[in-house]
């Protein structure tokens, strides 16, 4: 989703207010976001809450 937009992981991170760090840990699988961290996500790609946590194979960076 963020490398559709053309965004960096930097410009995520600034979006939902995280670290770029906090955003390749989530990327990564080795971080999962709290439920307030989730819901800015699903906000700013303008996606449902569900979306977010539904698909591991389906990495956010995709």
């Amino acid at each position: 989703m963020r490398a559709e937009r053309n965004w960096t992981q930097a410009d995520l991170a600034y979006k939902v207010g995280i670290s770029r760090q906090a955003v390749i840990s989530i990327e990564k699988y080795k971080y999962v976001p709290s439920l307030e961290l989730a819901f800015k996500i699903a906000e700013v790609f303008d996606i449902s809450i569900n979306e977010v946590f539904e698909h591991k194979e389906d990495k956010i960076n995709e």
